[in-house]
């Protein structure tokens, strides 16, 4: 008796990613208190929630400027890595970055790391790294406290 087992293959063109965990919000868990770890390990002792979107993105801003490049003496956010964060009316921030170029050492780690970062930051609900490769990153991106810390001014 032995029968043939088949197994049917269905060819798809595309699937859909299933839904992103969400973070909630302080007024979600009704006063939950902050995890002790995400003040220490953002070396922060905040305890009021921005006002509004613009102090929200310049807290998250701040986060990114502490993620120092392992090869470069010089945050991410001055070396022209972060190309865009945009924060939506929720606290959902999307960062969209790049790398000095796709073969580097920490192309599966960095993107975490600041995923993490900007989770850390207090009023973020959710996080999403985007990276991307067009434009390329290049010196010229740079600011200029960046270059003048690698003596290139």
């Amino acid at each position: 008796m032995n029968e043939e087992r088949r197994i049917e293959v269905e060819q798809v063109e595309a699937v859909t990613p299933p839904p992103r965990a969400r973070v909630e919000s302080p007024a979600e868990t009704f006063e939950r208190k902050r995890d002790y770890l995400t003040g220490f390990l953002a070396g922060e002792t905040e305890t009021a929630l921005p006002a509004g979107n613009e102090e929200l993105k310049e807290r998250v801003i701040e986060a990114l400027k502490s993620i120092y490049d392992p090869e470069i003496p010089v945050d991410i956010y001055e070396l022209g890595l972060i190309y865009d964060v945009d924060i939506s009316e929720d606290g959902d921030a999307v960062v969209t970055m790049t790398l000095t170029t796709p073969h580097c050492p920490v192309a599966e780690s960095m993107p975490q790391e600041v995923e993490l970062r900007v989770l850390g930051v207090l009023g973020i609900r959710d996080a999403e790294v985007k990276l991307v490769w067009e434009p390329p990153w290049d010196p010229a991106k740079m600011s200029d406290e960046a270059r003048l810390e690698l003596g290139m001014l």
